[in-house]
């Protein structure tokens, strides 16, 4: 498997991972979802990834692992959210990336193990809490307020 996309293939790697990240995220806010559409979003959000895997950093292969496990998280395949949202974490920290996707990456865990029923969620709760507090951005602070709003109780 080539990693490393150049010129032309490069582009098409970004312009679909980017596109299959809109339309997931489409579905993610469609109300009243039919199998298919759960279906179609689960293979939408693995595409992007899949993607980011040729062109993409270690932040662009986290978000994708975000978003894989926001859908699994939503469609309460609890083990496939974990495994994702832990690898979301994995590759945030590996990288040494801060702030707003760290938020993120213990957000996406904190749901993927409140969906799982796993206590360990309230320590990447309060991990992603912290963050948004120190976050000076107010529109990272508005959307890692919100995803943390919707975490399931």
């Amino acid at each position: 498997m080539n990693e490393n996309a150049s010129g032309d293939d490069a582009k098409l790697h970004r312009r679909f991972a980017a596109q299959f990240f809109n339309d997931t995220w489409a579905l993610i806010e469609k109300p009243n979802r039919s199998p298919d559409d759960d279906a179609r979003m689960i293979h939408l959000a693995h595409a992007s990834r899949m993607h980011w895997e040729f062109v993409g950093d270690a932040q662009n292969k986290a978000v994708g692992e975000w978003q894989i496990a926001r859908v699994y998280s939503m469609l309460k395949m609890k083990e496939a959210a974990v495994y994702h949202a832990r690898r979301c974490l994995a590759l945030i920290e590996g990288a040494g990336i801060t702030g707003f996707f760290l938020g993120s990456a213990h957000e996406g865990l904190a749901r993927a193990l409140r969906v799982a029923g796993d206590q360990s969620a309230e320590k990447h709760l309060a991990a992603a809490r912290k963050i948004l507090s120190e976050l000076t951005d107010p529109e990272d602070k508005q959307t890692l307020e919100g995803d943390l709003a919707s975490v399931p109780a």
